[in-house]
């Protein structure tokens, strides 16, 4: 099992012991002489990634909001299941307000990382200096700079702080774009300072180079300005390192994808000692333990929108490998039956409706209608939790993404984005347009928390799609939540 994960698991453990964040935990060795060497520097920034735990999970709701606000996933309401409030249904159709589940959770999350990453770093302030520990502090910063991504790109103008000791009580926003510059400016200067290796669970130079290429290449969002050669630069910086693509669609995406060569960045879940990503239990039916010989039931949610499975072609590979639908059977090849219906589980590839109620719907449309997630490998015996590494940044978006910048700037993109068509078996493109692009993108990157984005930049988020209405650009970030704008109205101006 995954050494990174088994170490993460257990300073977890330990440190959510603590109550008092405050605190400095050194074991048997006096605080004036720790660290004492370079392995125990390296540990000091692994409560940082700790904090990337909740991202996929409704903990957090970054992958949720992400993907349910998109045009390819939904979280349908099935007769009396998976109402929850309504929270599912508002996020599809962009109807949520400064209360929602999703809106407050995911801004607590990402409060989180910074806050933990600014202590850290407080914390290194006061150690004796030398240039590993300078390394150090240069990586907690970029790490930072990821949560601080993760906050300007949903909820746009946010406080920058740098410290926690000291920092205000109250603090006001300011611009997304001086928070944009102030991101740039920490990144570039740390660059040097990373390790310049393939290690999927740190702040590695190319993860530093992953984040600026995708700060870049919204920074016309961000900033009103856009930075396509920026962007392209730095693609071609991931382009020139040490990841390659992986043969198949669904290498990237197996339970142990602990090494997968397209990963640069990722979030290292296992079932027990790291848990966390359990997108297998919100989308499989109720009877899919029976499929995949699982010790608990899944919950029957989530499923494909309609439009975004009919955008795959009837011969690309990742139809199959990323939806699940079609007649189930046991292992021993036994077909599975509905738990109520008693009938064949045979799960229809369209969804008739996000809200599906009786009479209007039989039981059989209610239960059994969507493809299902199933990008990430369900493992025979799979828990509540998967073991899956879920990627943050992996080597195709950074194709796709070359071919984009190259695109916009009016050259040709095709050369980066026929490896992607050919792998999944389908004809590269001739002349793709940003239209072509933004579709493949929707293909490729499915459920990996980029399509809201994505929507947003290419100017298709506002548009009406299936059962949702058009939208207005206030959506385009999510409110800051009700119980941070009442503890502190500075977030209000």
């Amino acid at each position: 099992m995954k050494k990174i994960i088994l170490f993460l698991g257990a300073l977890v453990l330990i440190l959510s012991a603590c109550t008092d964040l405050e605190e400095v935990l050194y074991g048997k060795i006096p605080g004036n002489k720790y660290p004492e060497n370079e392995n125990q520097i390296a540990n000091l920034t692994v409560e940082g990634y700790a904090r990337l735990r909740p991202l996929c999970d409704d903990e957090g709701w970054w992958f949720l909001a992400q993907e349910i606000s998109s045009d390819e996933l939904c979280g349908p309401t099935r007769g009396s299941d998976w109402y929850d409030g309504g929270k599912w249904v508002n996020m599809h159709k962009h109807d949520w307000t400064n209360d929602d589940e999703g809106v407050n959770r995911m801004w607590d999350v990402f409060w989180k990382g910074i806050t933990t990453c600014n202590q850290t770093l407080d914390m290194m302030r006061d150690l004796p200096q030398n240039d590993a520990l300078k390394a150090k502090m240069k990586e907690a910063e970029v790490l930072r700079s990821f949560y601080y991504y993760l906050l300007i790109d949903n909820y746009g103008d946010v406080p920058y702080i740098t410290v926690a000791k000291g920092a205000p009580e109250k603090p006001f926003k300011i611009s997304r774009s001086a928070v944009f510059d102030s991101l740039v400016a920490t990144i570039t200067d740390a660059l040097p300072y990373l390790k310049a290796i393939d290690n999927k669970y740190m702040v590695t130079r190319y993860a530093g180079f992953a984040i600026l290429a995708k700060l870049y290449l919204n920074a016309e969002v961000y900033t009103g300005t856009p930075m396509w050669d920026l962007a392209g630069q730095y693609c071609d910086s991931i382009l020139a390192g040490p990841y390659q693509l992986d043969p198949t669609v669904s290498g990237s995406f197996i339970t142990n994808n602990g090494q997968a060569p397209e990963i640069i960045f990722s979030i290292p879940y296992d079932e027990n000692t790291f848990q966390g990503f359990r997108l297998h239990m919100r989308t499989l039916h109720y009877q899919h333990n029976l499929k995949y010989n699982m010790p608990v039931g899944p919950w029957n949610g989530f499923a494909v929108v309609p439009t975004h499975f009919d955008t795959y072609d009837q011969n690309d590979l990742r139809r199959t490998a990323y939806h699940i639908f079609g007649l189930q059977l046991t292992p021993g090849g036994k077909v599975i039956l509905d738990g109520e219906t008693k009938k064949p589980l045979d799960i229809v590839t369209h969804l008739p409706a996000l809200t599906m109620q009786a009479p209007a719907f039989t039981p059989e449309q209610i239960r059994m209608t969507g493809a299902r997630v199933g990008k990430y490998e369900i493992k025979m015996g799979a828990k509540e939790n998967l073991s899956n590494d879920f990627p943050l940044f992996r080597l195709s978006d950074f194709y796709l993404m070359k071919a984009e910048t190259e695109i916009r700037q009016g050259r040709s993109g095709d050369q980066w984005i026929a490896p992607i068509r050919t792998r999944a078996g389908v004809t590269p493109f001739t002349g793709a347009t940003l239209t072509d692009l933004l579709a493949e993108r929707g293909r490729e990157l499915y459920c990996e928390g980029h399509r809201r984005q994505d929507q947003i930049r290419f100017g298709t988020w506002g548009n009406a799609w299936w059962e949702k209405q058009a939208s207005g650009p206030e959506r385009k970030t999510f409110p800051i939540p009700k119980w941070a704008t009442d503890a502190n109205p500075n977030l209000l101006r």
